[in-house]
Parts: structure tokens; C-alpha cells; sequence
């Protein structure tokens, strides 16, 4: 699993400096999304798969999409958009990132349609 460089050294880290070592991709696959999930709430991060379509995903703990309600969200939270195939909300990442400038804006990738909702991480 690829993760940012830094989060080996998260623990020892202050919480304003996390925000900015931390280099996340536009895209995440469902995998990267649970790996990555799994991972940073461990550590404190909060990470939400977000609907942008009205149509949640069976088996997947999403919320839809309320930017008055994701600003109450804690900074340096990551919020994982989807729509259908991932091209509108990948073509929309930059007015996410504008919109919520204090969380890291990812793309899910083939979006809804590649979602396998059987999918689930074996401990290694």
C-alpha cells in the first residue's frame, strides 16, 4: 500500500503541520479508498465517501453531499467524492478544493460503477 511519505511520522507530528505534509492524489480506487480509510482514522483522520448523485452505494457507508453540513467536519478531514463513473466529480475537484480549502478533495475512481460492494480488506 502506498501511502503519503509522512504518515510514518504522523504520531509525532503537530496537528497543523499534518495537514500540510500530507500529498494525497485527485483519484482513489475503492481499494486505495479502504486501505487509506482503515489507516488514517487510526491516526485521527476522518474520511467520508460522499455522494454527489443522490444515489448511495449498497453496502458503503456514504453521506450525501451538504456543503453546509461537511464544513462542521473536523480540518484536514478527507472527503472522497463519487458520482456514476467518477468523471464528473474528478472534472469538479477543483471547486471542491475551493470550496473546502481546509480538507483534502479526492475523486473516487469509475466511481459508483466500479464500486464492488463485496470488496473488504484481509489483515495482512
Amino acid at each position: 500500500m502506498n501511502l503519503p511519505l509522512a504518515h510514518q511520522e504522523l504520531c509525532i507530528i503537530p496537528k497543523i503541520i499534518k495537514r500540510q505534509i500530507l500529498n494525497y492524489p485527485d483519484e482513489w480506487t475503492q481499494k486505495e479508498f479502504l486501505e487509506h480509510k482503515r489507516d488514517l482514522e487510526k491516526i485521527g483522520i476522518e474520511v467520508l465517501l460522499i455522494d454527489t448523485i443522490l444515489a448511495p452505494i449498497e453496502k458503503a457507508n456514504s453521506i450525501t453531499y451538504n456543503p453546509h453540513e461537511l464544513k462542521n467536519y473536523p480540518e484536514g478531514s478527507v472527503f472522497v467524492f463519487y458520482c456514476d463513473s467518477g468523471k464528473a466529480t474528478l472534472d469538479r475537484l477543483p471547486e471542491y478544493k475551493t470550496k473546502f480549502p481546509s480538507m483534502h478533495c479526492i475523486s473516487l475512481k469509475g466511481g459508483r460503477g466500479y464500486w464492488r460492494k463485496n470488496m473488504m480488506l484481509l489483515d495482512e
